[in-house]
């Protein structure tokens, strides 16, 4: 089993002017580090949800799936800027530290936050929300380690994004 390790979150949060949407994990997997982009892992099933929500193709690349999300109006960033953790085991948590939302809350017109997975989630209601004064919605995560939920549902579940993009 891998050890703990002190994690500085190293990726740029991804948003422009136009964002409408901010989407947050906890903190970038081993293989995102690797990959230097969000969900990274080959298994996590992000990007195919996302493709699916948006009925476009899967963007593959780092560069394709950035100006997805940004013509989609979709920001992507994570809830901890830093923390000790095992592999990509959010249980494993240790010392969160939050990043600091507010360059994205004031530089866009996000209308609503949301958080993939229940860990993301607990540490945005603990250590972000009362900095940005704003409630999160929860979603699925969309790791492979959440085999109860099938790609279908996913999908059904991220379709909450929607309305507040239009």
């Amino acid at each position: 089993m891998p050890d703990l390790q002190f994690i500085i979150h190293p990726l740029d949060p991804i948003f422009d002017e136009h964002s409408k949407v901010l989407v947050l994990g906890t903190m970038p997997s081993p293989e995102s580090r690797e990959a230097g982009f969000y969900y990274g892992h080959p298994q996590n099933r992000f990007w195919r949800v996302m493709a699916q929500l948006f009925d476009e193709p899967l963007a593959r690349s780092n560069d394709a799936r950035r100006s997805q999300m940004l013509a989609h109006g979709v920001a992507l960033w994570d809830v901890l800027a830093q923390c000790e953790i095992i592999g990509a085991s959010d249980a494993s948590i240790r010392n969160p530290k939050p990043n600091d939302l507010n360059p994205i809350l004031n530089a866009a017109s996000i209308r609503a936050i949301f958080c993939t997975g229940a860990k993301s989630f607990d540490l945005y209601r603990q250590l972000c929300e009362s900095a940005t004064g704003r409630k999160a919605i929860k979603l699925p995560s969309t790791s492979a380690a959440n085999a109860a939920k099938r790609l279908p549902d996913l999908v059904a579940e991220y379709r909450a994004i929607l309305p507040y993009l239009a």
